[in-house]
């Protein structure tokens, strides 16, 4: 049996980063993917400021475009446009920049195997034995990163807050003398915490919406309408695809034994704008470096102490937005300080957990 200090399952941006951290931290480790890379995947592709901070610098190379500009809409109507100075988003591809992730992994002296999936799990006090479809394998720390209904995230005991469809349309920008690059739009839909965007890319635009789990017909319906609204119902469509997203409870578990969870796989992710790409790097990078050291119990800490408060204010947020869209749409769109509080968060330089913990904060949330 092959034996390792770290087996990393799954390759994305939590598990990429999970091995490469902890090569770097000197840890014999073995990075696998169910997938064959590189690898589609359904995603908007948008890396706020705190991604950034989290990737090797030749990753940067995969951005393809920085946005200034953002336009609100509440279904479809009710417009507005608000524009930075500088870039407060990059858009990638997420097959290249997942690939761009893993060479860094390998660089850093991982060995990666994709086509590999995973069949059964055994955590004792000899370590964790991963059996898969190439073999089996002896672990001091497995890492899950294997999604959101990934296997280790189930074996951890990983409790979903929340689980919300998405879908999306990848287009083929048309030539038709429109301007698609620098800018995203928003729209708030009619539905409960629902909401469209358009991403744009180098050669296509994504298109997607997002809904809780439960009425495809309904969200597929809102993925063509919105399609129609920006004039694209005619466009190319390359590719059509789906995924699950899900947030945790405040009590889910991170870890069980010899075996912790990160990324997408321990339900990390903005319950408000369904974002998880800075999650999954952040959490990831803890994670590898906890799983070098051994000492598992301060990637829990770090997590329930700067993750857990984004995590909540995102619940508070998404609560309000599906009491009140008009309100949320209205205080982005169309008050001073809602536009650049929308910046700054995407910039990085403030999170939701800090911005919802303000004395002022607390104040809106009483009144409200």
């Amino acid at each position: 049996m092959d034996s390792w200090d770290v087996v990393v399952v799954g390759a994305g941006p939590a598990g990429s980063s999970a091995a490469r951290v902890a090569a770097e931290h000197g840890a014999k480790v073995l990075l696998l993917d169910r997938a064959a890379f590189p690898r589609y995947k359904t995603c908007g592709g948008g890396l706020i400021g705190i991604s950034l901070e989290h990737v090797p610098a030749l990753v940067l190379a995969t951005v393809e475009q920085r946005v200034t500009s953002v336009r609100f809409t509440l279904r479809g109507r009710a417009r507005s446009t608000h524009r930075s100075r500088s870039p407060f988003l990059s858009l990638v591809q997420r097959d290249r920049f997942d690939q761009a992730l893993v060479d860094a992994a390998v660089a850093a002296g991982v060995t990666f195997r994709d086509g590999v999936s995973v069949k059964g799990i055994v955590d004792d006090l000899g370590g964790v034995t991963v059996t898969t479809s190439d073999g089996e394998y002896l672990a001091k720390t497995l890492v899950g990163a294997d999604g959101a209904s990934g296997r280790i995230g189930r074996h951890v005991g990983v409790t979903p807050g929340g689980v919300d469809l998405a879908l999306e349309h990848d287009i083929v920008r048309p030539a038709d003398g429109r301007t698609w690059d620098d800018r995203v739009f928003l729209d708030w839909g009619g539905e409960a915490g629902t909401y469209a965007w358009m991403f744009p890319k180098e050669k296509t635009l994504t298109v997607g919406v997002i809904q809780r789990r439960g009425e495809p017909d309904q969200t597929r319906a809102y993925l063509e309408r919105y399609t129609r609204s920006l004039k694209l119902d005619g466009a190319e469509i390359t590719r059509s695809s789906g995924h699950l997203a899900q947030w945790r409870t405040a009590d889910s578990p991170l870890r069980k034994g010899n075996v912790i969870v990160a990324g997408d796989a321990a339900a990390l992710l903005d319950p408000f704008t369904r974002e998880g790409i800075s999650f999954a790097l952040r959490s990831g990078c803890w994670a590898g470096e906890a799983a070098a050291s051994g000492d598992l119990d301060s990637y829990v800490q770090r997590v329930e102490r700067e993750l857990a408060p984004d995590i909540a204010a995102g619940a508070k947020l998404l609560r309000l937005f599906e009491r009140r869209p008009g309100m949320v749409h209205a205080g982005l769109s169309y008050s001073i300080i809602g536009p650049r509080i929308f910046i700054r968060v995407c910039r990085g330089e403030i999170t939701l957990g800090e911005l919802f913990g303000s004395p002022l904060a607390r104040i809106f949330r009483r009144i409200l």
